[in-house]
């Protein structure tokens, strides 16, 4: 069992998350803390590595096993790469600023949509 909350855990990995970026950044990547849920942190892969077919193992590999190094040895890891299996729960811990970013993010996309 996870001894840590989801807030407590979302913080542990924002203040880690530097530590875990040297190689998606060597390879022109970053990496977003999306939120917490139930011990799985969802992160999204940007850059060049947003859409890489090498994601997965980037995230399984890399961030995954560097998280649980870090932070806790239960930890999973899932990227948001737009695939249904790989949605950012509605419910999970997140900051309120990342909350006020994404809708900001779906009503520029309606604004460019109008165009195509």
């Amino acid at each position: 069992m996870m001894p840590f909350t989801d807030e407590e855990l979302y913080h542990a990995v924002d203040n880690n998350l530097h530590k875990v970026t040297a190689y998606v950044s060597s390879h022109g990547g970053n990496i977003h803390l999306k939120g917490v849920k139930d011990a799985i942190i969802y992160i999204e892969l940007g850059g060049t590595c947003g859409g890489c077919s090498m994601s997965l193992m980037t995230t399984k590999m890399v961030v995954r096993r560097e998280l649980r190094e870090l932070i806790h040895p239960e930890l999973d890891v899932v990227n948001v790469d737009g695939t249904p299996e790989n949605e950012l729960p509605d419910d999970c811990y997140r900051e309120e600023a990342e909350v006020v970013e994404e809708v900001e993010k779906e009503g520029l996309i309606d604004k460019v949509k109008k165009f195509f």
